[in-house]
């Protein structure tokens, strides 16, 4: 019998996958550098990250399968592979000054490694810590929201001492170390692990055990997918707009409105431990329940906080339900469908997260632009809130009906007994 591991290990390890591939959100930091030295325009830059994006969210909803069929530490290896050699080719891609190149390497290559990379640990770590769950997921999802603080003055600082090309050798060589060896450390926890601990009653039992093509079959995996989309959207929405929007509204100097920004993904991180560990002793539907209720409110007060203080206090509310949202979606999904194909399921769901990023920062500058008004542009996404909220109130009626069918058995059991 080979000894269990450390399931909080595990988490390091899982933590260690998600601080590499989160640094995708530092990709701002190339923006500039890449515009200077190669004479590419802005929106040819920001292609590449709008593509490794669009592969996120591909790959984990089309690799879910794999990970779930090969384990975390087969998967995790194949993100490291993709991501690492993703970014060393991005360094030969500016060698060569090639944008296509580019596209490919960080774009296609780098975006398939972020998608297996981000739903291999978030899998394992539910199954590692069925009384915890939430705590657990949030704290690799958190890894993800605070890599790009890590990151990005490191990133800087590179570019300014070696240049683009080597910043992205080097990043890919130790993202490459740092993932390959995280993913060695992965394991599914052994046959009947804290048995006991369900035995004693401590656990609540799932409330299925579904496979990822039984759960789009019904009705609350699609109340989940409505539920993240809105919330992404929205969030993402206001991510794209927060400085000239604190400018306008709050009359924030610029200097003080690109503070702002950078506070905001500290919350956003922050959210994500923090709304996930909640959501433990909460529950799942509340949390979520309260995330819709909380934006509901700070949405349509927004263009009223002149204050600005006031105003960044709600820009930072919002930003812990954005995290929050993604840090506690892979828990719920293993309540209301089980661990026996998370992975799969979660890739799914994050199918969300790819529409959402194309859909949040268009639908921000169309609205703006039409409207000319922060103030009904955040009342638009108010009342987006509204249909979210009455879906996570729908969910309910579901999960509801889902305990009564799995009562029904037991009731009988006790009788017949």
């Amino acid at each position: 019998m080979s000894k269990t591991k450390n399931r909080w290990l595990i988490a390091l390890a899982a933590v260690g996958i998600h601080i590499s591939i989160g640094s995708v959100y530092a990709w701002s930091v190339f923006t500039n550098p890449l515009i200077n030295t190669y004479g590419w325009n802005l929106s040819a830059v920001s292609l590449t990250f709008s593509i490794a994006i669009l592969f996120l969210g591909l790959s984990a909803a089309f690799m879910g399968h794999f990970v779930e069929k090969h384990g975390p530490r087969v998967s995790g290896m194949v993100a490291a592979s993709f991501f690492g050699f993703g970014m060393i080719g991005s360094g030969a891609a500016t060698m060569l000054e090639s944008l296509w190149l580019l596209y490919i390497t960080y774009g296609i290559l780098g975006g398939i490694g972020l998608g297996i990379g981000y739903i291999t640990p978030v899998s394992t770590l539910v199954k590692w810590f069925p009384d915890r769950r939430g705590l657990a997921t949030g704290l690799a999802i958190m890894g993800f929201g605070f890599a790009a603080m890590i990151a990005s003055p490191v990133m800087a600082s590179l570019i300014e001492g070696v240049g683009i090309p080597w910043t992205f050798f080097i990043l890919g060589a130790v993202y490459f170390t740092v993932m390959m060896s995280s993913a060695l450390y992965l394991e599914r926890p052994p046959e009947g692990y804290m048995k006991e601990y369900a035995a004693a009653g401590k656990q609540k039992p799932d409330m299925a055990q579904l496979t990822a093509n039984e759960a789009v079959k019904t009705r609350r995996f699609w109340y989940l997918w409505v539920m993240l989309f809105i919330n992404v959207t929205c969030g993402i929405a206001i991510l794209s707009v927060a400085s000239p929007m604190a400018q306008e509204i709050a009359g924030l100097s610029a200097a003080a409105a690109a503070t702002t920004v950078g506070l905001m993904g500290f919350f956003n991180g922050a959210g994500r431990i923090a709304w996930a560990s909640i959501s433990d002793y909460l529950g799942r539907p509340n949390v979520y329940t309260a995330f819709f209720l909380i934006q509901i409110v700070t949405f349509f007060a927004l263009p009223n906080l002149t204050v600005a203080l006031l105003f960044q206090l709600a820009l930072f509310l919002i930003m812990t339900c954005y995290g929050g949202g993604f840090a506690s979606i892979p828990a719920y999904i293993g309540d209301i469908f089980g661990t026996k194909q998370l992975g799969a399921i979660h890739g799914y769901v994050l199918t969300a997260w790819a529409a959402a990023g194309l859909a949040g920062p268009l639908l921000a500058s169309w609205i703006r632009s039409v409207t000319e008004s922060y103030a009904l542009t955040l009342s638009i996404f108010g009342s987006m809130f509204i249909v979210a909220l009455l879906v996570s109130l729908l969910i309910r009626v579901d999960i509801r009906q889902l305990k009564q069918a799995n009562a029904e058995p037991a009731k009988k059991e006790r009788l017949s007994s």
